[in-house]
C-alpha cells in the first residue's frame, strides 16, 4: 500500500502546486534566497493540503505534550487554526477554478448559439471537442478536491489516534455545522454540480440527435454516450460518496475496493485470475447456504416436539449452525489464502453430511443427531471463501457488481428457504426412511449440495496464485514510464502520477519514512492483521461502535425469525405454510428496500444520518412488538415485524458502508479482515439470540415474546447512545 504522503505528492497536478516561481526568480534577491523561497512555496503556498507539514506538526504536538511545553487546549487551538488555513486555501482555489470553468462554458455557449443559426459540421465537431476539454479539466478539479478531502480525513484520523477522540470531534462538530463552513465546501463541493449540469446538457445537445426538440430533461433515463460525462459522473460519485442501488447493495458484502488506480499490467493479471463460471459457483454456494440456514425455521419447533423436546428448543437447533460458523469462518478465511477450490469441496461434502444427519434424526429419534447435523452445516459455511474470492479474483471494474450479486444471492436464499419449506408438506416412507415436512428440508438440501459438488468438480477453475507474486515483482521502471502517459482511461480513475525530481524525492524521503504511530508509517505497520489480537488493536472507537450496531441488528433479526413459528402458533395458531409465507415475504422485502435506499434516500442524506434514523426506527419496531395487553393481534405482530426487519436491513447496508470507511486499511485484506470481523460479530449475535430463545422457553411460551425482546431493546438503546457519542467521527 502506497504511503498517502507520497501518493499526494505524486498525484498533484504540476500547474496547481504553486504559481509563484516566475515571480520569485525575476525578483532581485540572492540566488540562495531565491532557492529557499522556492522550497518554501513548494511546501506552503501550493494549493494542495500540506499533509507532510501537518503530520510533522502532529508529532511535534505529541512531544510538546509529553514534555509539558503545551497543554491540550493550546494544541487543539493551534491544530484547528492550521487546518482552517489549509482548508481555506483549498476552497478559494476551488471557487476560482469553478469560475474559470463556468466562464469557458459560457463562452462556448455563445459559439453554440451562432452554430445553431448557421450550422457547420466541422464547427460542431470542434465545439464538441472544446466542451470535452472543459470536461477533462473538470475531472482534474474533482480529482484535486478528492485528494484534498482524503488528506483532511486522514490527518483528522491521525490526530484523533494520537491524542484521543475529543479533539477531532470538536473540530468536525464546530466546522461542519457552521453556516459558513469551508469544510462542507470541500466535502460537498458546492457549485461543481452546476458546472457538471451545464456541461452535461451542452454535450447532450451535441450528440447524434442534434437539432431534435428532445433534451436530457425530457429523457432523464437515457444514458449519454459521451465517455467524458460517464467519467465526470464517476468522479462526482466517488467524491461525494453518493451511490446507486448496485453500489449500496454491494456494500453489504464489505468487500473493500482499493482507491489506487490499477495499471494496465495489474488489470491484465486480474483478468487472468477471473473466471466467470467460478464466480457463479461462488454465488450459488452463497445462495444454497442461505437456503440451508432458513429452510428449517418454519418447522424446527415441530421437529423438536416430535423428538420429545420443547418447542422452544428450536432456538438451539437453529443456533447450532451459527455456533459452528464462528469457528468455520476463521479456518475458511485462512484456507482461502492458499486455495479456493479445496475449501469449497470440503464445504459441500460437510453440508451434504450435515443435512443427511438432520433428516435421519427423525427415524433415529435422536435430538443429538439433529443438532450434530446442524453443527456440521455450520462447519461447512464457506461465506468467508465466497467473499474472499470476489475480493481477490474478480477484476476491480466488475467487483461492485459481483459484491451486489453476493448480497442478492444471500437475500434470495433467505426468502427461498422458508418458501421452499412451505411447499414441502408431503408425508411418505421409502423402506424405513420417513419423508415429511420436518425431514424433507434436510433431504432436499442434501441432494442440492450433491449436485453442486458435481458441478464444482466439473466447472471450477482454481486461480493462478503465481500471478499475485508476479504482480509484486514487476519492474518499477516500466510503471513510471507508463505513468507519464495521461489519457482518457487514466483520467477516469485520477491523473497519472508524474515523475518526481530526484532532489524532491530525496528532500521528502526522510519524512515519508519516518516511523510514528500511524498505520502508514512503516512496512510492518502496513501489513494485514495476523491474529485476532492484532485485528482488535486496530479497532478504533468508531469501528467498535459499528461492530456493536452490527451485533445488535443481527440479534434483533434472529430473535424475530427464529421464534416466529413458536410465537405465531401460540398466539394465532398459524400452520407451517402460513409461517413460511410470512418469512418469505420478509425476505423478499430486502431487495426492494435496498433499491429505494440505494437509489434515492442515500443520495439525500448522509450515511451517519441514515444510521441514526434506522436505529431509532428499529427501536420503535422492537417496542411495538411487546405484548402489553391481554390480547395480541396479527396486525400488531406483522406490522412490528416489518418495521423491525426492514429497518434492520437498511441499517445493515449503511452500517457496513460506514464500517468500510472508518476501519483501518490493514483490515481490508488478509485472514483477519473486516469482513471476517463483521461475520463473527453477526454470527455471535445469532448464537446469543437463539440461546436466549431456548433459555426463555423455560419460563413458558406465554412469556417468550417479551423476555426475548427485552435484550433487543437494551442492546438497541445502547447502540444508539454509542452512535450519538461517536457521531461526529463517522465521516
Amino acid at each position: 500500500m502506497v504511503n498517502f504522503g507520497k501518493k499526494l505528492m505524486a498525484d498533484q497536478i504540476p500547474e496547481w502546486k504553486g504559481a509563484l516561481f516566475g515571480v520569485i526568480f525575476f525578483t532581485p534577491m540572492p540566488l540562495v534566497t531565491k532557492l529557499d523561497h522556492c522550497l518554501f512555496y513548494v511546501n506552503v503556498f501550493r494549493y494542495y493540503i500540506n499533509y507532510k507539514l501537518m503530520k510533522k506538526k502532529v508529532n511535534q504536538y505529541g512531544q510538546q505534550l509529553q514534555q509539558g511545553e503545551k497543554d491540550r487546549r493550546r494544541v487543539l487551538k493551534d491544530f484547528s487554526k492550521m487546518l482552517d488555513d489549509q482548508i481555506e486555501k483549498i476552497v478559494l482555489f476551488l471557487l476560482e477554478q469553478q469560475g474559470m470553468l463556468a466562464s469557458r462554458i459560457e463562452n462556448l455557449g455563445k459559439q453554440r448559439a451562432i452554430l445553431q443559426e448557421q450550422p457547420d459540421i466541422s464547427g460542431i465537431a470542434e465545439l464538441r471537442e472544446a466542451y470535452r476539454e472543459v470536461g477533462l479539466d473538470l475531472i482534474k478539479l474533482l480529482k484535486f478536491v478528492d485528494l484534498n478531502a482524503t488528506g483532511i480525513r486522514k490527518i483528522l484520523k491521525k490526530f484523533d489516534k494520537r491524542f484521543g477522540y475529543r479533539f477531532a470531534d470538536y473540530y468536525v462538530t464546530s466546522r461542519s455545522n457552521h453556516p459558513y463552513s469551508q469544510l462542507q465546501q470541500v466535502f460537498k463541493h458546492v457549485g461543481v454540480g452546476a458546472v457538471v449540469g451545464a456541461l452535461s446538457r451542452n454535450l447532450a445537445e451535441l450528440q447524434e440527435r442534434q437539432g431534435s426538440y428532445l433534451s436530457i430533461y425530457d429523457q432523464p433515463s437515457s444514458a449519454l454516450k459521451d465517455p467524458i460525462i460517464d467519467m465526470i459522473n464517476s468522479s462526482v460519485d466517488k467524491l461525494t460518496r453518493s451511490t446507486n442501488f448496485l453500489r449500496f447493495l454491494g456494500q453489504h458484502a464489505l468487500i473493500v475496493n482499493e482507491e489506487s488506480p490499477s495499471t494496465a499490467e495489474e488489470e491484465e493479471i486480474e483478468d487472468q485470475k477471473y473466471h466467470f463460471m467460478s464466480l457463479m459457483l461462488n454465488l450459488v454456494n452463497t445462495f444454497l447456504y442461505m437456503v440451508n440456514t432458513y429452510i428449517i425455521v418454519p418447522t424446527a419447533d415441530d421437529y423438536s416436539v416430535s423428538l420429545g423436546a420443547a418447542s422452544t428448543v428450536c432456538g438451539v437447533v437453529i443456533g447450532s449452525m451459527a455456533v459452528a460458523q464462528i469457528f468455520s469462518s476463521v479456518y475458511f478465511s485462512a484456507w482461502s489464502n492458499k486455495s479456493y477450490f479445496r475449501p469449497l469441496i470440503f464445504s459441500s461434502i460437510v453440508l451434504f453430511l450435515g443435512n443427511v444427519c438432520y433428516a435421519m434424526a427423525y427415524d433415529m429419534k435422536s435430538l443429538t443427531v439433529l443438532i450434530i447435523g446442524r453443527l456440521l452445516c455450520g462447519l461447512g459455511s464457506a461465506r468467508a471463501v465466497n467473499r474472499r474470492y470476489i475480493s481477490d479474483c474478480v477484476p476491480a471494474r466488475i467487483r461492485m457488481q459481483a459484491s451486489a450479486g453476493f448480497v442478492s444471492a444471500s437475500a434470495l436464499g433467505m426468502a427461498c428457504g422458508p418458501a421452499l419449506a412451505g411447499l414441502l408438506q408431503w408425508k411418505f416412507k421409502i423402506y424405513m426412511v420417513t419423508f415429511n415436512q420436518s425431514t424433507l428440508p434436510g433431504w432436499v438440501m442434501a441432494v442440492a449440495w450433491l449436485l453442486y459438488l458435481v458441478w464444482l468438480f466439473i466447472s471450477f477453475k482454481e486461480p493462478n496464485r503465481a500471478t499475485e507474486v508476479n504482480d509484486a515483482t514487476q519492474n518499477p521502471a516500466s510503471g513510471k514510464f507508463k505513468n507519464l502517459m495521461v489519457d482518457i482511461g487514466q483520467l477516469e480513475n485520477g491523473l497519472a502520477q508524474p515523475l518526481l525530481a530526484d532532489s524532491e524525492n530525496k528532500q521528502n524521503g526522510d519524512e515519508d519514512d519516518e516511523i510514528d504511530d500511524s498505520e502508514e508509517a512503516s512496512e510492518d505497520s502496513r501489513k494485514a492483521a495476523t491474529s485476532i489480537g492484532s485485528a482488535y488493536r486496530l479497532l478504533t472507537p468508531s469501528v467498535k461502535v459499528q461492530l456493536l450496531i452490527y451485533f445488535m441488528l443481527k440479534y434483533a433479526m434472529e430473535i424475530l425469525l427464529s421464534e416466529s413459528s413458536v410465537i405465531t402458533n401460540h398466539y394465532f395458531s398459524w400452520n407451517t405454510s402460513a409461517v413460511a409465507i410470512f418469512l418469505a415475504i420478509l425476505g423478499l422485502t430486502v431487495l426492494p428496500i435496498n433499491a429505494v435506499v440505494g437509489t434515492y434516500i442515500s443520495n439525500m442524506f448522509e450515511d451517519r444520518q441514515l444510521l441514526m434514523a434506522s436505529q431509532i426506527t428499529l427501536l420503535v419496531g422492537i417496542i411495538f412488538s411487546f405484548k402489553v395487553t391481554s390480547t395480541y393481534s396479527v396486525v400488531q405482530y406483522v406490522a412490528s415485524a416489518l418495521i423491525t426487519f426492514v429497518s434492520a436491513e437498511v441499517l445493515e447496508g449503511v452500517n457496513l458502508s460506514l464500517l468500510s470507511s472508518v476501519m483501518s486499511s490493514r483490515l481490508s485484506r488478509g485472514t483477519y479482515n473486516g469482513g471476517l470481523l463483521s461475520t463473527e460479530a453477526g454470527t455471535l449475535a445469532r448464537v446469543v439470540a437463539d440461546c436466549t430463545i431456548t433459555a426463555a422457553g423455560y419460563l413458558g411460551v406465554g412469556k417468550l415474546l417479551n423476555v426475548t425482546l427485552l435484550p433487543s431493546l437494551v442492546i438497541c438503546a445502547a447502540s444508539i447512545a454509542c452512535t450519538f457519542l461517536t457521531y461526529n467521527s463517522l465521516f
